[in-house]
């Protein structure tokens, strides 16, 4: 798994960057970065977690990856001066800041951080391969199982649960599968007491480790 940006460029240039913009919060589910859209800023997320996804011509959804806080989103369509190749939306409340794109390329280009973020963003696009083959390759218990592990491990919770604010049709979406398909996976975990639903569609997950093992298992 490569390092957040906030390892990569250093504790003292990660606290400039961020005062190049005010915080903004963003509540879960928002959309904070749109496919198609212009690049005219870079998100460097504080707190919370995202979701990367890419949408296909049939309007269907891909998971990527999952980002948590010491990250930056957008910033390779900055670079290279293109659209937003994917969407993120916020998996829970998220504290960002909206950074302009010419003050961020400015502060790139006065510290000599262009290499590194460009391999940087090699390394994600790797990871992102490696997420979609998992999808294209694993059933459907293993895929909702590895998507709630990295919601988990980019969380900003510290108690050692978290709350997906992401409804059963949404997750569906997420990994390829039916919403059927999903509710049956989330079961038998539910009665096992590793996650809870909530009312308004959410999952409070309890122990990722059990869900993982199960979900291997089972294949």
């Amino acid at each position: 798994m490569y390092q957040p940006h906030r390892a990569l460029i250093g504790e003292q240039l990660w606290i400039q960057m961020r005062a190049l913009a005010p915080d903004h919060l963003r509540p879960a589910r928002s959309v904070l970065l749109r496919q198609g859209d212009p690049a005219t800023h870079v998100i460097l997320l504080e707190s919370g977690s995202t979701l990367v996804t890419l949408s296909g011509s049939d309007g269907e959804r891909t998971l990527l990856a999952v980002r948590g806080p010491g990250e930056l989103l957008g910033e390779l369509a900055v670079l290279d001066e293109k659209p937003r190749s994917a969407t993120v939306i916020a998996a829970e409340s998220c504290r960002v800041h909206l950074i302009p794109a010419s003050d961020f390329l400015l502060f790139v280009e006065e510290h000599g951080l262009l290499a590194p973020l460009l391999r940087h963003a090699i390394t994600r696009v790797r990871e992102s391969e490696a997420v979609r083959l998992e999808f294209a390759t694993a059933d459907v218990p293993l895929r909702l199982a590895g998507a709630l592990g990295r919601l988990v491990r980019a969380g900003s919770q510290t108690s050692g649960e978290l709350i997906v604010r992401l409804t059963q049709a949404e997750l569906s979406q997420m990994i390829g599968a039916s919403r059927n398909a999903v509710g049956s996976a989330i079961k038998p975990w539910r009665e096992s007491g590793w996650l809870e639903t909530e009312a308004g569609g959410g999952l409070v997950i309890h122990d990722i480790q059990a869900i993982e093992q199960d979900a291997r298992h089972a294949t």
